[in-house]
């Protein structure tokens, strides 16, 4: 069996998964995924977040992928780093550099076990500024300037590419070169805030081929984990792993504690179960329904019968359910143009996410917004058959790599 098709029935413990630490956070991105901006009165304690750790080296999981809101803003942050870092837990973080000190960095610097994760999105102050509020830019710029000092060399600088700032990456490659990071592109999911922005912010179709043939040009330099092999549909096959990882390679883990098979998905719909029941988070990997779903073998749906079928994999399954599309039919960015298609016909309101922890309350979509293709991810009767769902999801593309630091 390729080692592809071990992931795709599901592992005994995730390669990684991403932990969302808190839902505070000092900026309001209009792209955030978790909607983060307040703390959850409710969020793990510091002695429940590290018999999670405990649990993870139990479960020989490789590393976390830690963010938020941003992650450094809890007391404990450093703490929680330190003591996964002792206990053969690896840690990668995700923030927008406001606590990253010189002496954090100098710190940083000097562990084996711990990657650090710089959020810009814009290459210029007024575009990143636009999507992360005032001042983001100087402050990640100063964060990796201290990490460079530091004598880090190596961390992430990460973009959310958007439409505003397609035309900016060969920008992004020279600030990532000048500071000694390493450049990594990812997909503007519709979830979070990003459900009310995708509309102004996801790349047009003339930019989706132009960010194809820079990741061409570009991508072994470049990392992307499987944010854009719905690109692969323009001809070539990007790097990345052309598989959906959700509850078969990588999952997430929210404040609170609730398990999620995708990290863009944080619905009820995609929802496991929670570390604090009882089995804690080993309990939800293994027992939960909807993961073994999800590592039933999965159907193409709509998608099946289009000779791209088996590389772009009909999509990200996050990204049609935020759009209102069914999970078994095109991407709504599908390069073919099968997803304007089904995007035209909407009608209504669409789903919104479970959790909304922004500072300021939403108030409410823009008028015009469009009812969503009713979607259930159904649950396999003894005879096999799907209850529930006209058919199950079709694998699909995320945004990390379920390879990324694992060696075969």
């Amino acid at each position: 069996m390729k080692l592809v098709e071990h992931f795709e029935l599901g592992l005994d413990a995730p390669i990684c998964l991403t932990w969302e630490l808190t839902y505070a956070c000092n900026l309001a991105c209009v792209h955030c995924l978790s909607s983060s901006g307040r703390r959850d009165p409710n969020e793990l304690s510091t002695d429940e977040a590290k018999a999670i750790i405990d649990e993870l080296q139990r479960m020989q999981v490789f590393y976390v992928n830690i963010g938020g809101g941003e992650p450094t803003i809890r007391p404990d942050f450093w703490e929680l780093v330190d003591y996964a870092t002792d206990h053969q837990v690896g840690v990668k973080f995700s923030t927008n550099g406001v606590r990253l000190t010189p002496e954090i960095a100098r710190k940083l610097a000097a562990s084996d076990y711990v990657d650090v994760q710089i959020s810009l999105d814009g290459a210029t102050a007024d575009v990143n500024d636009h999507v992360r509020g005032p001042g983001s830019y100087e402050t990640a710029l100063r964060a990796m300037g201290n990490l460079r000092d530091a004598g880090f060399s190596g961390f992430k600088l990460s973009v959310v590419c958007t439409r505003h700032n397609i035309g900016q990456l060969d920008e992004f490659k020279a600030i990532a070169d000048e500071y000694g990071a390493q450049l990594r592109l990812t997909r503007l999911r519709p979830s979070g805030r990003g459900a009310d922005t995708w509309d102004e912010l996801h790349p047009l179709p003339e930019q989706q081929r132009e960010l194809y043939e820079w990741l061409l040009a570009h991508g072994e330099d470049v990392l992307t984990g499987d944010s854009f092999f719905h690109l692969a549909a323009y001809g070539e096959s990007l790097p990345g792993l052309n598989l959906c990882g959700a509850g078969r390679v990588v999952c997430l883990i929210d404040p609170v504690g609730d398990v999620y098979a995708c990290p863009f998905a944080i619905h009820e719909e995609f929802l496991a179960g929670n570390v604090r029941s009882p089995g804690g988070f080993q309990g939800v990997w293994r027992e939960s329904e909807l993961f073994a779903e999800l590592r039933e073998p999965q159907t193409g749906g709509a998608c099946a019968s289009c000779q791209f079928y088996d590389s772009c994999r009909g999509g990200c399954m996050a990204a049609k359910f935020f759009t209102g599309l069914p999970l078994d039919g095109p991407d709504p960015e599908c390069v073919q143009g099968y997803g304007e298609d089904l995007l035209a016909g909407r009608s209504g309101v669409l789903p919104k996410p479970s959790v909304d922890h922004s500072k300021k309350r939403r108030a409410g979509r823009r008028p015009g917004t469009r009812a969503p293709v009713p979607v259930t991810i159904g649950r396999r009767a003894s005879d096999g058959s799907v209850v529930g769902a006209s058919s199950a999801p079709p694998v699909t593309a995320c945004a990390e790599s379920p390879l990324a630091g694992f060696t075969p």
